[in-house]
């Protein structure tokens, strides 16, 4: 046996995305990490172990523009890029690279933490060490630092320091919150375990182990669907053991699970109900996907109100969007519904304050062991969002290391500090404007070669019976003076329409009614006006509804304007058990949306949205979009000074698509493999003593964020973005540029 002690500046127990992202936040800031990870892989639920999809805030396209951006929008971006058909071994292989490119990161796989010195009161426990075993290796590692986070998903390391934690269901009475039970329970979400299968072309057959159960005796094909063409997490309803503590008994819920999936493959081989002769099993998991353990308790516990009120937190550091979802407790073998769903009406808010332990001062958590209470636990468990948790971890650690302040310091005295290194780091935030004072880009004049001020679809592609209402998201900068609607009408008739405002700026969904009007449509095809006229006291934006007539159809459009998103109203069917999950209006026109017309110029895309405020839609696309290329060859946006300042670093913030849902193993597929809002070939130019010369450029570039760092700081009176080539789309757009000394 080989004793070693290792010492850090921050130890990261775990590796899912949780601890992933929290080591790589942490590192780019300067930070030494130890990731230690007890699988031989990294990646957790949705490493190939597992296959679970990531999924988050945009909750399979429910919520528009909702994409994470910061390190998890790093991963899903390249993912599209790399792994076009969702291979499980390719996005460990990315993981894996992603955290090795980290000189400030030491990764120790198959070490699992077992050991923690911890001492102190209860109410100030203190972590000294944690120790693992290393398997394979015989290496007993013993990893010392000032701070420790914790995304060991069941919270291990935090229950052997002594920190407070929830399990179960909690009663209504604590939080006040109406999903939760009458009576507390320690009922909780159960584990999956999935299965692949594929054709192979030719007859393969399926011998049934004795220990399979048979599914037609459990009921199962009767309250689950199945088809023969289900793979993977089609499968997320194979789930057990809510009802069983889920570490305890880990082994036997294990066991059950593949005696559900072998007797599931055996239905689909052998019950001769599916055209399933040519299949063969691919890969089943051993391991079971966790969804849930311990939950922390930190400075503030999230729940069902903060999530589906969408609370603003002054310390907000990230944002969710899944929905409240809510399992049976018998899992696959429940009769009722495999899951019920309550959607907030936007993204929400999560604060750093549920990142750091009550009690263990020294102690941050993120992933599914955050301080939530069962029912809010139930938005913020997906994996995305974990991700979010642990970039802000890190993030967070960091800083307080930085400032020497303690976590519950760096959440209410140096909230600006934390805003200003999560917009530096392109984390996933809402409505935290970039004002830091080190961003000389705030100093300065912006131009740009051209801008684009229409609002404009008008090159038909098809149409759309206007048999449900339709409704147009668009931005209103600084007013709406009207609307255009190209349509077919088969007899004369009466398009009637309204305006609404949002209630707030992520939301996507008609709050307020400003103006409602009804218009005289002639026989034929024509471009009809609607005088909904609209100046807010503030840049926000606007839903137009088109209300149904089955006697009209509109147009579709060749492609979808910056800003803009079209739905379709759907009925909530009849037969609807949860009412509070249906979700009226769904962006079904996606990668199209309508043929419309703007009547007043906009101001949403002028050059200045590159300089400071918001580095993603809220209340507007906040993003720079030139003219089309066609007309504007190599557009350029310029920064300059009325004195020369010192730059040493310039970072781009790029537009990519953030309403695209994207997901590591394909849920869905996503056909483009770079986002085509992105500018693909650019250079960064400098100007002084009246000469430009180049000092940057990025050629075949597929990520949103670029960082230049220039060979030393450069005196400049003025900096120049030059576009070369965008990546599908028929403008240039640029979010942000910022413009530092170092």
């Amino acid at each position: 046996m080989i004793e070693e002690t290792i010492h850090t500046d921050i130890a990261v127990l775990g590796g899912g995305l949780a601890g992933i992202c929290a080591a790589i936040g942490a590192a780019r800031r300067g930070r030494q990490v130890v990731l230690a990870q007890n699988r031989p892989v990294l990646g957790g639920n949705s490493s190939s172990e597992v296959r679970v999809w990531v999924c988050g805030a945009t909750a399979h396209g429910i919520h528009q523009f909702a994409r994470e951006t910061g390190l998890m929008g790093e991963l899903f971006v390249e993912n599209q890029y790399r792994n076009p058909e969702g291979n499980p071994y390719y996005w460990d292989l990315l993981l894996l690279e992603t955290v090795q490119a980290e000189p400030n990161i030491t990764l120790l796989l198959n070490t699992d933490v077992t050991e923690v010195g911890a001492d102190g009161p209860d109410d100030a426990r203190v972590i000294r060490r944690v120790t693992g075993w290393m398997s394979g290796s015989e290496r007993r590692i013993t990893i010392e630092a000032p701070t420790f986070i914790d995304c060991t998903g069941d919270g291990l390391v935090g229950y052997l320091a002594g920190a407070e934690y929830m399990t179960g269901r909690e009663p209504r009475s604590q939080f006040g919150e109406s999903w939760a039970p009458d009576v507390p329970d320690q009922n909780m979400l159960g584990s999956t375990i999935l299965f692949y299968s594929k054709d192979v072309g030719e007859p393969s057959k399926f011998v049934k182990p004795a220990f399979a159960i048979d599914v037609q005796a459990t009921g199962i094909p009767q309250h689950r669907v199945i088809r023969q063409d289900m793979k993977g997490c089609a499968f997320w309803w194979v789930e057990w053991g809510g009802e069983l503590d889920v570490v305890h008994d880990n082994e036997r819920i294990r066991d059950e699970l593949q005696a559900v999936c072998y007797g599931l493959w055996d239905h689909i081989k052998n019950s001769g109900e599916f055209d399933a002769e040519n299949l063969t099993l691919e890969w089943v998991g051993s391991v079971p996907g966790k969804r849930e353990y311990r939950r922390f308790v930190g400075a503030h516990v999230l729940t069902q109100q903060d999530v589906l009120e969408q609370t603003e937190f002054e310390d907000r550091i990230g944002y969710g969007g899944w929905s409240i979802d809510l399992h049976p407790s018998g899992g696959v073998y429940a009769t009722e519904p495999g899951s019920k769903h309550w959607h907030p009406d936007g993204n929400y808010h999560l604060p750093l304050r549920m990142l750091f332990s009550k009690n263990v001062t020294n102690m941050w958590m993120a992933g599914r062991n955050i301080s939530a209470s069962h029912v809010a636990f139930g938005s913020t468990r997906v994996m995305a969002t974990c991700a979010v948790l642990g970039e802000a971890a890190g993030i967070g650690a960091a800083l307080s290391q930085e400032l020497g302040v303690s976590a519950s310091a760096l959440a209410h005295e140096h909230v600006a500090d934390l805003r200003r290194a999560m917009v530096r780091a392109d984390a996933s935030v809402l409505g935290v404007e970039n004002d830091d004072p080190v961003d000389l880009a705030l100093q300065a004049d912006v131009r740009a070669s051209s801008t684009k001020q229409t609002l404009a679809s008008t090159q038909s592609a098809g149409l759309v019976p206007l048999v449900d209402d339709l409704g147009l998201v668009l931005p209103v900068d600084p007013l709406l003076g009207g609307l255009d609607v190209l349509v077919d009408a088969e007899t004369a008739t009466t398009l009637s329409a309204s305006l609404h405002a949002t209630s707030t700026p992520q939301n996507y969904l008609p709050a307020r009614e400003i103006a409602a009007v009804s218009v005289a449509v002639e026989p034929g095809r024509s471009w009809v006006h609607l005088p909904l006229a609209w100046e807010p006291e503030t840049a926000q934006n606007g839903f137009v509804i088109l209300h149904a007539n089955a006697e009209l159809a509109v147009h579709r459009g060749s492609w979808v304007e910056p800003g803009t998103v079209t739905m379709i109203h759907r009925e909530m069917p009849e037969n609807e058990r949860y009412t509070e999950q249906w979700r009226a209006w769904k962006e079904t026109l996606h990668g199209s949306g309508i043929c419309f017309r703007a009547s007043a110029p906009t101001d949403a895309f002028h050059p200045e949205q590159v300089r400071g405020g918001y580095a993603r839609p809220y209340g507007g696309p906040n993003v720079w979009v030139s003219e089309p290329t066609s007309e504007d060859p190599q557009p350029w946006i310029e920064l300059s000074w009325p004195e020369p300042v010192q730059i040493g670093r310039v970072e781009v913030i790029f537009d990519a698509d953030v309403n695209e849902d994207l997901i590591n193993l394909h849920h869905h597929r996503t056909d483009a493999e770079v986002m085509p809002t992105l500018v693909r070939d650019a250079r960064v130019e400098v100007r002084s003593g009246g000469a430009w010369r180049e000092v940057a450029r990025v050629d075949g570039n597929r990520q949103r964020r670029w960082s230049a760092v220039l060979e030393g700081p450069h005196p400049v009176d003025a900096l120049r973005l030059i576009i070369e080539n965008v990546a599908g789309t028929r403008n240039a757009r640029v979010t942000a540029v910022r413009a530092y000394l170092d």
